[in-house]
């Protein structure tokens, strides 16, 4: 079964609407292709999910290299908020871009919430 784009594009529309401090967000394949986005004006989709693909790259290669396992998530923290890459199952990775004074708590747990209604549109 092919995967939704377009449900899974209402999915994180909904989600970046919602949730307060939340700027963007985006699914991105493990190799950098973009399946779906609801990403600010002016951010490249695909140029993210590029980006994407090397952090994931980079992550995987740490936690091996240190004996941790596979990637569940890796945060960028900078002086203007978070960028969170969260894994999907095998076939996605979502991208959460949000303020500085997001709650980290109530994120993690929203994001998990989104993370489990996209598996159910990639099924």
């Amino acid at each position: 079964m092919p995967i939704d784009s377009d449900k899974m594009t209402r999915i994180l529309h909904n989600f970046v609407s919602k949730i307060s401090d939340v700027e963007g967000a985006a699914v991105v394949t493990p190799d950098g292709l973009p399946l779906a986005s609801s990403l600010p004006g002016g951010i490249d989709d695909v140029r993210v999910s590029a980006m994407s693909a090397t952090m994931l790259s980079l992550g995987e290669k740490v936690g091996a290299e240190l004996a941790k396992g596979g990637m569940d998530q890796i945060s960028v923290v900078s002086g203007e908020g978070f960028s969170i890459l969260t894994n999907c199952g095998n076939d996605a990775v979502l991208i959460v871009l949000a303020g500085k004074d997001a709650k980290q708590g109530v994120l993690q747990l929203e994001i998990q919430r989104v993370v489990n209604d996209l598996k159910v549109a990639m099924r």
